[in-house]
Formats: structure tokens, C-alpha cells, sequence
């Protein structure tokens, strides 16, 4: 479980990371940072929900 929460903070990072990318890339007009950054964003959000997914199905009772 500790893996995951190092995960879950590591997703969390990435993806505020990713947000300060993308408003810098906007700011300055250089698009291809601001498409990378939205690109990447969106893959990690994606790991971040299938990740909170089997958190959840490892807590339910059987």
C-alpha cells in the first residue's frame, strides 16, 4: 500500500507540474510546451483514476 501512495503523490506532482507547463507555454506562446504538457496531463490523470480504481477494490470486504 505504501508503493501506491508514493504513486498517488507522484501522479499528484506530476500532474501540478504539468498544469505550471502548460499556463508557462501559454504565457509565452510556445504552443508545442502547452500541447506536451495538456498531452502528458491527461495520460497521468488517467493512471491517477485506474490507480484510486484498485485502491477501492482492494478495500472492499469480501
Amino acid at each position: 500500500m505504501g508503493k501506491k501512495l508514493a504513486l498517488n503523490v507522484f501522479y499528484n506532482l506530476a500532474i501540478f507540474f504539468c498544469m505550471l507547463t502548460a499556463y508557462w507555454g501559454f504565457e509565452h506562446a510556445r504552443y508545442e510546451f502547452l500541447l506536451a504538457a495538456l498531452f502528458a496531463g491527461a495520460i497521468l490523470v488517467v493512471l491517477k483514476i485506474k490507480l484510486i480504481k484498485q485502491v477501492k477494490e482492494t478495500q472492499k470486504p469480501k
